[in-house]
């Protein structure tokens, strides 16, 4: 926090709620991510760092790899604070990635890997990426299809997601192949060239710089990259540890997406600064994961709800596979009470709450380890949790006045976790981050005890399984359809996604389409949890007499 802003004062009626012995407040113990990364080498050097199906890469191994691939970057004329662009899977190239831009003295900017050309152009175009690693699947199908308006990385590395495992499952592999470009420089040989090579720079990093570039589409739709500092980063980390009571080598599932706050925080950091080995699957397969939690003993992780709701309709789910994963936290969608108690009647495990944004480097409320979440008696909703150490949060209303315990506003977040803005946007920066306060867009309130409740969303943004769908980008793309006259894309409950899209059109005259064809047509447009799985065709869509399209009242049509 800027010693220009003025603390805020305000009751915490919640601190009454932490676990025994925990302090209202932590200090980081690192002053840098990447600091925090060579502590684990230095104590844990021999202990694997990643599983990766029958693959283990020991945090020694770890850190020689990331060594080559910096200098493989550093040989090619990537400076301090340039971008390297991670597009990738569960993978431990994503993990190595990261790393070896920070030793390159960069930037890591988390790319989801569903995204397409179209939209991973605007990422680049924002960024500038020196560099750039991805899948050569990736590669072929997207990257090298950029338009001569699209910035493009002048280093391209390509990999496959069958390194280092030789096991192969049919699961995930069978259609996986290991693929090279005479254009791009492929991750294996690399690395092998510059076995035993160190980067001749000496990366060091103050609490104010950046890390992660990771991008969210907000409340506004435009992709922003929210600028995720050392500071961030060892601060949530050191969060997850002492909050979870997370002991050093103890395995945690990488279950979240890598790219994802979740991902990067809740399990990268949260792996580093515990010295433990983080289990990697490449991509969700429900079987597969489960198989990986009893294979390796898996001791933690945190995820979406749905992630949980699969495991639990999965036909080989038993106790059995989930018995050492006795510390489970969700976020990143709303939970419905049920599943928590259907979980834990099938697991017996309880399903912790948390709350936190990408702009928050992941939770700024959780619910302690040793209790559970009360459920609103009126909404039926899950306390989200209490604000975790530093945290100072509240509620306020639309001219940004304190709101009382029970009312209804939005919640604003403030601490050492939160972003200093999103890059290269100061404008939007501007506008969500005011005297070093966050105002997250989520509406909600906070009860007498001090456990604060999730109640609606403050504009019109979808969170589909964690994913969030902005409506207009959806019916950018419908409208692009020869056949679609208008468009409006609403988000509507779903029992496995939380919510999922749902788009209503109107045909021109004279031109047929199905519902199977508009969702074809998006499909091929956008990444995957973007597209509409629900479309209804009608006349004409509801207006206000300006001739605006009334979503609210899509929702129910």
């Amino acid at each position: 926090m800027s010693a220009a802003v003025k603390p805020l004062t305000i009751e915490k009626p919640w601190l009454a709620l932490y676990d025994a012995g925990q302090k209202s407040e932590i200090v980081p113990q690192y002053s840098d991510a990447l600091a925090m990364f060579r502590a684990a080498v230095s104590r844990a050097g021999d202990q694997p760092a990643i599983k990766y199906f029958d693959a283990v890469i020991s945090y020694r191994e770890l850190d020689h790899l990331s060594d080559a691939l910096a200098v493989c970057l550093t040989d090619r004329g990537f400076a301090p604070g340039d971008r390297m662009a991670v597009y990738l899977q569960n993978v431990p190239q994503f993990v190595i990635g990261v790393v070896a831009a920070w030793k390159a003295g960069g930037i890591a900017v988390a790319v989801n890997p569903m995204n397409r050309d179209r939209e991973i152009g605007i990422l680049f175009n924002d960024c500038q990426p020196k560099a750039l690693i991805c899948h050569g699947s990736q590669y072929e199908s997207f990257v090298s299809k950029l338009g001569p308006d699209i910035y493009r990385p002048s280093i391209v590395i390509t990999t496959s997601a069958a390194e280092f495992q030789t096991r192969n499952d049919r699961r995930l592999f069978a259609n996986v192949q290991r693929r090279r470009f005479p254009e791009t420089i492929d991750f294996a040989s690399i690395v092998a060239q510059n076995s035993g090579r160190k980067p001749m720079i000496d990366a060091t990093f103050k609490p104010s710089d950046i890390a992660f570039l990771v991008y969210t589409s907000g409340t506004t739709g435009v992709p922003k990259g929210a600028m995720n500092t050392h500071g961030n980063v060892t601060f949530n980390a050191q969060t997850y540890r002492d909050w979870i009571e997370l002991r050093d080598g103890g395995p945690i599932l990488g279950v979240a997406p890598l790219f994802h706050i979740t991902g990067l925080i809740g399990h990268i950091a949260a792996s580093f600064i515990t010295a433990s080995p983080l289990v990697l699957a490449y991509r969700f397969e429900t079987g597969v994961v489960m198989d990986a939690i009893e294979e390796h003993q898996v001791e933690f992780t945190i995820g979406s709800i749905t992630v949980f709701i699969a495991m639990m309709n999965h036909p080989a789910a038993t106790a059995q596979k989930l018995a050492s994963m006795t510390k489970i936290f969700s976020g990143g969608a709303p939970i419905p009470p049920s599943v928590v108690t259907a979980f834990r009647a099938k697991f017996g495990h309880y399903i912790h709450n948390g709350y936190g944004l990408t702009e928050t480097n992941s939770p700024t409320h959780v619910v302690p380890l040793s209790r559970e979440a009360p459920v609103d008696p009126a909404s039926g909703a899950l306390s989200i949790g209490v604000p975790a150490y530093n945290v100072m949060s509240w509620i306020c209303d639309d001219e940004g006045r304190n709101l009382g315990v029970g009312e209804i506003g939005e919640i604003v977040s403030q601490g050492p976790m939160v972003v200093p803005g999103y890059w290269n946007k100061p404008d939007k920066t501007a506008e969500s981050f005011r005297n070093g306060r966050f105002h997250t867009g989520d509406v909600g309130f906070m009860d007498q005890q001090g456990w604060f409740f999730l109640v609606d969303r403050k504009k019109d943004m979808i969170n589909a399984a964690g994913y969030k769908v902005w409506p207009r980008e959806v019916e950018d793309v419908l409208y692009t359809h020869p056949a679609v006259r208008e468009a409006g894309v609403v988000g509507v409950p779903d029992d496995y996604r939380g919510e999922t899209v749902k788009a209503v059109i109107s045909l021109k005259p004279g031109q047929i389409a199905t519902p199977e064809d508009i969702i074809d047509f998006c499909k091929s447009q956008m990444a995957a949890y973007k597209y509409p799985r629900i479309v209804e065709i009608i006349d004409d869509l509801p207006k206000t007499v300006t001739g605006k399209i009334l979503r609210r009242e899509l929702r129910g049509s």
